[in-house]
């Protein structure tokens, strides 16, 4: 078996490329597009992960080897919202560079470490594992969701190809949320 560590380690080294990559390639408009009125643009996932790389997983690490209990977060409530006014490149420069730390800060982790406990203000004790797991699935879940938005617009202009992305298409909000 794999160490967790190698498992989730590539995960986070190559998310931030992943970001920079779509950041500096595509149009800003279109990375601000948000896909339907109350949902992420790929520039909203993105300065949320950066949100997150600078006050929640290094610190959660933190916690957890020290076995000290640790805050919900609430990215609608506490996101710090830093990157509003930064363009699509300057964001994806900026996780990259946090990121840098946070992996430094990972290389301190051994598989001893992985079992290391603390509680979690809403969901109980958790494990340095979990959060592992949480931290590589929280990168893909919003790239996938970024690129989701990006995608959007590709869907309408398709025409007849239309149907094959029924699976990836975000439906317009009800009339009542506009």
């Amino acid at each position: 078996m794999v160490p967790l560590v190698r498992l989730v380690l590539p995960v986070l080294e190559t998310t931030p490329q992943r970001w920079f990559q779509l950041a500096s390639m595509l149009a800003p408009e279109l990375f601000r597009r948000k896909p339907a009125p109350k949902e992420w643009s790929a520039h909203d996932c993105l300065r949320h992960i950066v949100d997150t790389e600078r006050s929640v997983f290094p610190a959660r690490i933190g916690h957890l080897l020290r076995g000290e209990d640790f805050p919900a977060f609430h990215p609608d409530k506490e996101g710090e919202g830093h990157g509003e006014a930064m363009g699509p490149v300057e964001l994806a420069d900026e996780f990259v560079r946090i990121r840098k730390g946070s992996l430094a800060l990972l290389s301190t982790v051994g598989e001893g470490d992985l079992a290391r406990t603390a509680r979690h203000q809403e969901l109980g004790m958790v494990t340095l594992e979990e959060l592992l797991h949480e931290w590589a699935g929280h990168d893909l879940m919003h790239t996938v969701q970024g690129e989701r938005a990006i995608l959007q617009p590709f869907i309408d202009g398709c025409g007849p190809w239309k149907r094959y992305f029924s699976d990836h298409a975000i439906p317009p909000s009800p009339q009542g949320d506009r």
